[in-house]
């Protein structure tokens, strides 16, 4: 492998030379997956041409220059109009959204027969059909770890406003992973022949920890039905739905092959979609309403299930974007970013100020074993005191790196990572007045000197060494410096009025 595939622009100095041969000797696996540095250099070239580190694959993975050709090139030599309708232009169209939605059943391995592909704005909007639709009821359950993206602990106000009990399993520092003996007590709750469902992520979006599949048959065999969040597993990892069988799945497209935006999925089987009833109808999920006859007839399978007209224009991009993904191999994905997730974890971690306090702390498994490329940490200065990770990404930013802060959208698995207990998140909550994310952070760290964000590092489909090299560079930068020295953070970002991360 050439080191000008691995330090573009610049001759590598002598140290960058070292370490990547100490990298290479480390992880050898890492030369199998050269295909990925001449896939950036022909399709990704704006990284490199633009000087960007991008480490925010979680957040979004980044799209090919031929995935954008491809779509415009589809676009501008058809002529496409809205699926609902039997003219030429509305077949033309038709005939490729059913492509698409065959090419994500094949490209997760799953039998037309047995599952569905339902299309959505994202995976939120896949988690919401299922919350709102699944059969909640008095003496049925909800089910679901602290570890979950917050449109997963969402679907908790459903079951509540339906009479069902909402139980939470825990997770432990530091590791953050399921506890198994309340796994196993809130397993066997329920009541028969009522319907219960469980749902876990596959992997972290705050940490990286990647949570059993075998979770889908433990969960089965005590009478649940089960939703597996996959939004951040399957940009490098395999999901065979031929193998693990859950009942639900919700995915986000861009977070695997950046482009397009707008679309996501739920796969769900079909014995399990037939549990679920719609609160309301709406145009497309219908065979025929009446105002007069005061009635209406749902659409069978995933037409019943998806809301007025779809992004239609952008669903050609989805099997675009998925042969790209095919064609580079997950596998090869999933090896490139597992050798660099060790070389950041175990340098990052070696990083201390000169009185021997260490520079950060991982929220997370600090070894590769079941996890996976998102690293959570937070920094502190060389008093032991956190920086403001506002500042942290403010100064990344200035050198051209894209990380992320804040809570991620998981707030179960943040506030165990930061200690924060019931009767502290508690106190937040009481009353009617509402409160900013801005002011919790505040008020936090005034009434208990604690912090609930964090800074989220991950790579992903081209990500190289020299992108964690430049971040390890970065990092050392904060070595034997003061908050005080560092300064405050210039400005609020502008989702932190909201929630920070998602």
């Amino acid at each position: 492998m050439s080191d000008s595939q691995l330090w573009p622009g610049d001759d590598p100095t002598p140290e960058m030379t070292a370490a990547l041969a100490a990298f290479l000797d480390a992880y050898p696996a890492y030369a199998s997956t050269r295909l990925l540095d001449d896939l950036r250099a022909r399709e990704y070239s704006r990284l490199d041409r633009l000087g960007h580190v991008y480490l925010d694959y979680t957040g979004g993975s980044l799209y090919a220059d031929g995935q954008v050709r491809a779509h415009h090139e589809l676009l501008a030599t058809h002529v496409f109009g809205n699926p609902h309708s039997h003219n030429p232009s509305s077949q033309a169209m038709t005939e490729h959204v059913e492509r698409a939605r065959a090419c994500v059943l094949e490209f997760f391995n799953a039998d037309p027969e047995e599952y569905v592909a339902i299309f959505t704005p994202n995976a939120s909007g896949a988690l919401k059909l299922v919350g709102e639709a699944y059969p909640f009821a008095p003496g049925g359950h909800y089910a679901l770890t602290f570890d979950n993206h917050n449109s997963v602990n969402g679907i908790r106000e459903f079951a509540r406003a339906k009479g069902a009990q909402v139980t939470y399993i825990p997770m432990s520092a530091p590791d953050l992973r399921i506890e198994n003996a309340p796994l196993e007590r809130a397993l066997v709750l329920g009541t028969p022949g009522i319907p219960k469902l469980f749902a876990y992520p596959a992997q972290s979006n705050y940490s990286g920890v990647q949570h059993p599949l075998e979770l889908i048959e433990v969960a089965h065999a005590q009478g649940w039905d089960v939703l597996v969040d996959c939004a951040a597993f399957v940009p490098t990892n395999r999901l065979d739905l031929r193998r693990w069988k859950p009942d639900f799945v919700p995915l986000s497209f861009y977070k695997m092959f950046g482009y397009p935006t707008g679309a996501g999925a739920l796969l769900a089987r079909k014995s399990a979609l037939a549990k679920l009833r719609r609160p309301w109808y709406a145009g497309g999920t219908i065979t025929i309403a009446s105002v007069q006859g005061n009635g209406y007839y749902l659409a069978a399978g995933a037409a019943a299930f998806e809301d007025g007209t779809l992004n239609y224009l952008n669903l050609p991009a989805v099997e675009i974007g998925l042969r790209h993904l095919a064609a580079i191999g997950v596998e090869t994905i999933h090896t490139r970013v597992m050798c660099l997730t060790g070389w950041l974890l175990e340098h990052l971690t070696a990083l201390q100020h000169s009185n021997g306090r260490p520079l950060v702390r991982v929220h997370g498994p600090t070894m590769l074993k079941g996890r996976a490329g998102t690293v959570t940490v937070t920094f502190y200065d060389v008093n032991g005191q956190p920086f403001d990770e506002r500042r942290v990404e403010e100064l990344a930013s200035r050198d051209a790196i894209s990380i992320r802060t804040g809570c991620f959208c998981n707030p179960g698995a943040g506030e165990v990572a930061h200690g924060l207990t019931p009767e502290i998140m508690t106190e937040f909550f009481k009353g009617d007045h509402g409160l900013s994310f801005a002011e919790l952070r505040e008020q936090m760290q005034a009434r208990h000197g604690k912090s609930i964000n964090a800074v989220r590092i991950s790579v992903g489909l081209v990500s190289n060494f020299a992108d964690v090299e430049h971040f390890l560079n970065f990092a050392a930068g904060f070595l034997d410096r003061s908050s005080a020295e560092l300064g405050p953070a210039a400005n609020e970002c502008p989702r932190c009025s909201l929630e920070a991360g998602g």
